[in-house]
């Protein structure tokens, strides 16, 4: 067999057998197929496309090209959740603890954030002690002792999606529904969980910018999971605005926090209940409205938050920061940013948000950036809500006090005021399943 034949029959439209894939698979886990031949096979996929039965084959070979996650330990409770990034999405703070004080086993692999988009890792880290890295043995025990842990992607987990993401970045081919797909489900698949809920975002803040194309992913992740044997469904939610009010890591763990107690309602709250609540109906196969009422009971009785408690207590944090969450370390510098004009917030751009949010040193522009965990942005106007001119609409918090300008510049960008209030569309826009 030979690189050469498999490029140019998929090149030509037909497609690939699993023989053919597993060879591409495996010789790209090994080095033997070279970077070109690689690069030309991305390119003819991102062209032609692949069909499901392609899509869920290179899906299994990748997550089975390094180590498999075994969870059977734990039969159908085993859950987890994915959202495909967006600006403010704080959700696995407050889903996992919720899905684990109902019973769930919730063993999750959660990565960094790069660019706009925040990852769960870094706000994780901003509760002092809290170790995102443990061994295998201990990330399991913890799972079978309270039901929950989150931690870094480590160990060798889908070895060929790390190689094949690192060309796609650099060929121009990362935009492709079979390519993204099959690199997100090959890492959800080897991390062994039996339920899968896929949060698709869709909106200014998201990769995927239409409903049309969120949907095309939405179902070929489902299509896979299910093919590979796996319970899976995905909600297809709003990321035109910030996913609820802070932006920024340890702003965001506040925010979350606030969320567990009882202090804050809104989006994010509806939309990490609709989260918790799927991953329970999926588990134990009740209908949806159920679920939805289980998940919101462990939310209001205060269970939730002692899970999360008692989650951050096993992995070393220290929980007097979510009993008082003043105690979290504020950047030195902050700064108000008002209203040009009375009237409503008709829109706010999330993607120009979360760079401005970057800007001020709570993001990565490249993996290797070291991010400021109290730099971020916390907005006091959202969508729908009246400004008066001249009063406070956000407030921007860094320890770097060049970057409040350039700051403050995009986030005005970002608003858009309107002389009435404007309608506001659901969180969650459609569920595949």
């Amino acid at each position: 067999m030979r690189m050469y034949d498999i490029i140019s029959k998929k090149r030509d439209g037909f497609a690939l057998t699993e023989e053919e894939l597993q060879y591409f698979v495996n010789g790209v886990t090994s080095g033997e197929v070279p970077d070109y031949e690689t690069s030309a096979l991305l390119m003819a996929i991102y062209l032609r496309g692949m069909n499901a039965d392609e899509c869920a084959t290179l899906t299994d070979l990748m997550a089975h090209s390094g180590d498999m996650v075994d969870l059977s330990a734990f039969d159908d409770l085993s859950a987890d959740k994915h959202s495909t990034g967006g600006v403010g999405d704080k959700t696995t703070l407050i889903v996992a603890p919720i899905a684990a004080s109902l019973g769930l086993k919730v063993a999750k692999m959660s990565g960094r954030g790069l660019g706009h988009t925040g990852g769960t890792v870094d706000k994780l880290e901003s509760i002092p002690g809290y170790k995102t890295t443990v061994t295998s043995e201990d990330f399991l025990a913890q799972v079978s002792s309270i039901g929950v842990a989150v931690v870094g992607q480590s160990g060798n987990l889908a070895p060929a999606d790390k190689k094949l993401y690192a060309l796609r970045d650099v060929t121009a081919t990362v935009s492709s529904i079979p390519l993204i797909a099959s690199s997100i489900m090959s890492k959800k698949l080897a991390a062994g969980s039996k339920n899968i809920v896929l949060d698709v975002k869709v909106g200014s803040g998201a990769f995927m910018k239409t409903l049309e194309d969120a949907e095309a992913l939405a179902k070929a992740m489902v299509d896979i999971g299910k093919a590979c044997g796996r319970r899976v469904s995905a909600l297809i939610t709003s990321m035109d605005s910030p996913l609820g009010y802070a932006v920024g890591n340890s702003l965001e763990v506040i925010e979350a926090i606030s969320v567990l107690r009882g202090e804050t309602w809104g989006r994010l709250r509806d939309v990490s209940l609709a989260l918790a609540a799927e991953m329970l109906s999926l588990a134990e196969n009740i209908p949806s409205d159920e679920a939805y009422r289980r998940a919101e009971n462990a939310l209001d009785s205060g269970a939730a938050f002692a899970k999360m408690k008692e989650w951050v207590s096993y992995q070393g944090g220290d929980v007097g920061f979510l009993d008082n969450t003043s105690l979290f370390t504020e950047a030195k510098f902050s700064h108000d940013v008002l209203s040009p004009c009375d009237g409503y917030v008709s829109s706010i751009d999330a993607e120009i948000i979360g760079n401005a949010a970057m800007v001020l040193g709570a993001g990565r522009e490249t993996k290797d950036d070291v991010i400021d965990l109290s730099a971020g942005i916390v907005l006091s106007a959202n969508v729908g809500d009246r400004v008066i001119r001249g009063r406070w609409i956000c407030t921007l918090y860094t320890n770097d006090p060049s970057k409040l300008a350039d700051a403050q510049r995009r986030v005005l960008e970002a608003y858009t005021f309107s002389s009435d209030a404007p309608p506001l569309s659901p969180i969650v826009l459609k569920k595949i399943q």
